[in-house]
């Protein structure tokens, strides 16, 4: 064999040899995000879990963990500390947290709920109508840090009435239900879409829904909060998280069924029957005028600007955040992704 016959058979021989055993090819490294929600796992949050179901997050290179939450507030503190990199919170509390904390390390990077769905639910046969001036005098029950509590007094303004209209009744969340169904309070503290597991027990005729949104106050609700650290550290995950979820928003919004069959995989004994109804509220604050004209996520300067100017004012806080401490535009996914479902 000459050394050309030599060299063409070693070729072939490691060629086969390749095709008989390929290299391995490296697995991918995820980038891990601690994600906190607000409360407990529904379909209020179910897009998120459409896209861990559905494989976006690790499309986009992230090891996403989500972890129930202890209410809208709890979760800037989450994130804040650096417990979370990311979290669910409410807008008015964050200004709040800000003002209070000058520096604070929390930011706001996609606006989940375009407008807050605050109620307060009050019983019929307390004498409780859709005026807020029928609560005077009454009882009503509202966990101890709890937005829709925090943010009555804002209400209370732009009606022109006092913000002790009523007697507060503490509260934990997981007895709310169980206080207005026995008669111990005459109304009590909702986001709106959480009091489907309340209209399952008391007759929707035979309660009043008192909406802060119709007091004329426009309030920013729950948006997803991101460490400074991971914004500066790693923006690029902050991205891709909010590519992924934005995704699956927008296929959430055209047809909420997968994403809770997401929820229920997770949480078995959920009750698909009233997640959709739950769903169904939830899409009113989330598909708005607002986010029809503008895509999901964003926020208009002049409407936080006002919310900030708004809870500075009714709290008396020592400092005033600026917009951009409060929220970072920055790191939306493209307006075209962003187009609310016809």
């Amino acid at each position: 064999m000459n050394r050309r016959q030599f060299l063409a058979t070693l070729s072939a021989s490691a060629l086969a040899g390749a095709y008989a055993h390929p290299i391995s090819a490296q697995p991918r490294s995820l980038t891990p995000i601690k994600f906190t929600l607000d409360f407990r796992v529904t379909s209020q949050t179910s897009p998120f879990f459409l896209a861990l179901a559905k494989g976006y997050y690790k499309e986009a290179g992230l090891d996403v963990s989500i972890d129930v939450g202890s209410g809208s507030v709890a979760s800037i503190t989450r994130v804040a500390s650096g417990a979370y990199d990311l979290g669910l919170g409410d807008i008015s509390s964050l200004v709040e947290f800000h003002a209070q904390n000058v520096g604070a390390p929390v930011q706001g990077v996609y606006q989940y709920y375009n407008r807050a769905p605050f109620v307060i639910i009050g019983r019929k046969d307390r004498g409780i109508t859709t005026d807020f001036a029928s609560l005077r005098g009454k009882r009503v029950a509202a966990a101890a840090v709890e937005s829709t509590r925090r943010c009555w007094p804002m209400a209370a303004r732009q009606l022109g009435i006092a913000p002790d209209l009523f007697q507060w009744i503490t509260t934990d969340f997981s007895t709310r239900d169980n206080v207005m169904v026995r008669g111990d309070v005459d109304a009590a503290t909702y986001f709106h879409d959480s009091a489907v597991s309340l209209f399952a027990r008391i007759p929707q005729q035979e309660l009043a829904v008192l909406e802060y949104a119709r007091t004329g106050l426009s309030l920013y609700g729950n948006a997803v909060l991101a460490s400074r650290r991971l914004i500066a550290e790693k923006p690029e995950a902050i991205k891709a998280f909010l590519a992924a979820s934005n995704r699956a928003l927008v296929e959430t919004l055209a047809d909420p069924n997968p994403a809770l069959a997401a929820i229920k995989s997770r949480e078995a004994i959920i009750d698909l029957k009233v997640e959709r109804e739950r769903w169904d509220i939830t899409r009113r604050y989330l598909a708005t005028d607002e986010t029809r004209a503008h895509g999901l996520g964003s926020v208009r300067t002049d409407v936080l600007q006002r919310q900030i100017d708004e809870v500075v004012a009714v709290f008396d806080l020592p400092a005033k955040p600026s917009i951009g401490q409060i929220f970072d535009d920055g790191l939306l996914p493209p307006a075209p992704q962003r187009k609310v479902p016809a």
